[in-house]
C-alpha cells in the first residue's frame, strides 16, 4: 500500500462494541479507518481479520501518541467521554465524541474551550440531525409548510438496553433534544421532568419532560427502556399541517396530514384528511455522520453537529436532571448563565454563545450559533450572521453587518457602517450560498468608519485600516492601509500610534515606548514586536 493509500485512513475508532461497531464499519467503508482501540483483544482481533491493514491496541494512550491519527472517535461509556476526549484535544486529534458530550455542563465547557484554544474540531454524534427525515423535516419548518409550529412530542421506547452509568433520560433522550432544539431554532425557556424508578431507586427508567420555548412553541419527550415494543416517534403539529416522524417503518418514515379544523357555532370542528408520503431519499445517517467528519477534517470546517450544539444539548439535559431530583419541578433554562446585557429592541436568535459583561444595543441581530466573547460591545443597528465567531473586548460600531463567513479575533475594532462581504462576485439572481469566502480579522486590528472589506482576505493582528478604504487583498501585522483600493502607507504599533522607521529597520513607538523590527524584502516585508 502506498503512502498515498494510506493518507485517508487516519481515523481511530475507540470503543467497538455494542454502537461502536457501526462506527468502525462506516469509516472503513469510506477509507478513512486507521486504528482500532479496544480493552477487548478478542474485538480488535476479529476487526484485524475483517481489515488487514488496521492497526489494533488496547491503550488508549497509544493512539495519543501516533502522529498518523489525525481524528479520534469516542464511542466509550458516558462517564468517560469528558476525560477521553480532553486527552485527544490536548494531543493535538481533532475528536468526534458520542452523546453526550459530558455529563456535567462545565465539563462540556472545558471541551469546547479546550477545542478552541488547540484549533481543533469537535464533534458529537447527535445521529438524527444526519438523518435525511429529519433533514427533510427541518427544511419544511423553515419554509412555512406547516405553517405556525404550535406543538412537538416524541416517544423513544424500547426494552432494554439498560444501563447503570446513567439514567433513561441521559441514554435516550438527547437524540430528541437535539431534534427539537433544532425544528425549535431555539434553547427552551423552561423544563419539567417525572420520572418512574423501577428497577433501581436512583435510576430512572422512565421519564416523561415537557418544555416550553419562548416562541410559544410546547413540547413534551416521553422515554423509556421498559416498553413491551420499540418506538421512535416524532410529530410536529403547526397551524396548517402537521407532520409525523416514525423511524421504526422501513418505508414511508414521513408521513403529512393536511387536517383542519373548522369553527362552527364557536365550536372546533375537525375535518380529517388522508395522510400523505413524503418522499425522502434514502441515505444511512451514521454514513452521513462519519463522511461530516471526515470533510471537516479536510476543510477545518466546523461539522454540522460541533460542540457548541452538544453542549446546548448537554445543557437541557442538566435542566431536565435537576427537575427530576426535585420532584417535576419546573426549572427556567440559562437565567444563571445570562450574564450580558441586550437591549429590548435588539433580537438574539438561540442558540447563541455570548461572554460576560457583553453589552448587545438598540435594534441589533444576532443569528443562531453566533459565538460572542466577554466585554464585547454590539452597537445599534448591528448585523451578526449565523455561525459568525468574534472573540473577547470587540467593538463594532454601528450598522455594521458582520455576515456569515467572518471571524472577528479578540480586541478587535469595526468602525461606524464599516461594510464586510462574503460573496466575490454576487448576483440576485445566483445562489452562491455555497462559494463564501471567509474574511478573518486578527487580534486587535482596526476597521476605520464606512471602510470596506472584500471577502476573502485577512486583515493581520494589530493592522489598521483608515476610513472609507476598500481592502481587496491581505493586510499584514501592523501594517497601516488606507486609500480605494487600499495600499500599504506606514506601520503602526499596537497601541494604533504610527511608527516612524526613517531609513532605519527599527522603531520605538513614540508614546508607549514598544520596541519593532522590519524583515524581508519589499515585496514580503514584515514587522514583529520586541526585537529592536
Amino acid at each position: 500500500m502506498t503512502d498515498s493509500d494510506k493518507a485517508g485512513r487516519n481515523i481511530a475508532v475507540v470503543g467497538s462494541g455494542y454502537w461502536g461497531k457501526n462506527l468502525v464499519r462506516n469509516f472503513a467503508e469510506l477509507g478513512a479507518l486507521h486504528t482500532v482501540c479496544d480493552t477487548d483483544p478478542a474485538v480488535t482481533s476479529k476487526f484485524k481479520q475483517q481489515y488487514p491493514y488496521l492497526k489494533t491496541c488496547s491503550d488508549y494512550r497509544s493512539v495519543l501518541r501516533d502522529d498518523e491519527v489525525k481524528g479520534v472517535v469516542i464511542a466509550a461509556p458516558a462517564v468517560l467521554h469528558h476525560p477521553m476526549a480532553r486527552a485527544a484535544l490536548e494531543a493535538g486529534k481533532d475528536v468526534f465524541v458520542e452523546k453526550p458530550l459530558a455529563l456535567k455542563i462545565e465539563q462540556g465547557r472545558e471541551l469546547v474551550e479546550l477545542a478552541d484554544k488547540n484549533d481543533r474540531l469537535l464533534m458529537v454524534g447527535h445521529l438524527l440531525e444526519y438523518h435525511p427525515v429529519v433533514l427533510r423535516l427541518k427544511q419544511m419548518v423553515d419554509a412555512g409548510e406547516l405553517g405556525k409550529i404550535e406543538y412537538l412530542y416524541s416517544n423513544r421506547l424500547n426494552l432494554g438496553k439498560l444501563r447503570t452509568e446513567e439514567n433513561v433520560l441521559w441514554s435516550f433522550a438527547p437524540h430528541d433534544i437535539s431534534v427539537m432544539l433544532l425544528l425549535a431554532g431555539d434553547m427552551p425557556q423552561e423544563v419539567s421532568a417525572h420520572g418512574g424508578y423501577y428497577l433501581h431507586r436512583e435510576i430512572a427508567d422512565v421519564t416523561m419532560t415537557n418544555f416550553s420555548f419562548k416562541s410559544g412553541i410546547r413540547a413534551h419527550i416521553f422515554v423509556s427502556w421498559l416498553h413491551p415494543y420499540k418506538e421512535q416517534r416524532l410529530v410536529v403539529v403547526g397551524d396548517k399541517k402537521m407532520a409525523v416522524f416514525n423511524d421504526t417503518e422501513p418505508k414511508d418514515k414521513l408521513l403529512l396530514y393536511d387536517h383542519e379544523i373548522e369553527w362552527i357555532e364557536h365550536r372546533p370542528v375537525p375535518h380529517q384528511k388522508q395522510a400523505r408520503a413524503v418522499e425522502v431519499e434514502v441515505q444511512e445517517p451514521l454514513r452521513l455522520e462519519c463522511q461530516d467528519f471526515i470533510n471537516s477534517i479536510e476543510t477545518r470546517c466546523r461539522p454540522r453537529v460541533d460542540g457548541r450544539k452538544g453542549l446546548q444539548v448537554l445543557e437541557v439535559l442538566s435542566y431536565c436532571q435537576q427537575s427530576l431530583e426535585q420532584g417535576g419541578r419546573a426549572v427556567a433554562c440559562g437565567a444563571e448563565d445570562k450574564d450580558y446585557f441586550a437591549h429590548e429592541t435588539s433580537l438574539v436568535e438561540g442558540p447563541v454563545e455570548v461572554g460576560k459583561g457583553t453589552k448587545i444595543w438598540h435594534f441589533a441581530h444576532v443569528m443562531p450559533e453566533v459565538k460572542i466573547g466577554r466585554d464585547c460591545n454590539i452597537g445599534q443597528n448591528v448585523y451578526i450572521g449565523k455561525g459568525v465567531t468574534i472573540g473577547d473586548n470587540v467593538k463594532v460600531q454601528n450598522n455594521v453587518s458582520v455576515y456569515e463567513g467572518v471571524v472577528l479575533e479578540d480586541d478587535v475594532f469595526c468602525g461606524p457602517s464599516c461594510v464586510f462581504t462574503n460573496v466575490f462576485n454576487p448576483r440576485s439572481h445566483v445562489s452562491r450560498k455555497h462559494e463564501y469566502r471567509p474574511t478573518v480579522v486578527k487580534r486587535g486590528a482596526t476597521i476605520g468608519a464606512n471602510a470596506t472589506i472584500v471577502c476573502g482576505n485577512t486583515i493581520g493582528r494589530y493592522a489598521f485600516i483608515g476610513a472609507g478604504a476598500v481592502v481587496t487583498k491581505d493586510v499584514p501585522d501592523h501594517a497601516m492601509y488606507y486609500g480605494n483600493p487600499a495600499r500599504q502607507n506606514g506601520w503602526v504599533c499596537n497601541c494604533g500610534v504610527k511608527l516612524d522607521f526613517g531609513r532605519s529597520q527599527t522603531a520605538v513607538c513614540p508614546s508607549c515606548g514598544r520596541r519593532y523590527k522590519k524583515q524581508g524584502d519589499k515585496d514580503s516585508e514584515k514587522v514583529t514586536e520586541g526585537e529592536a
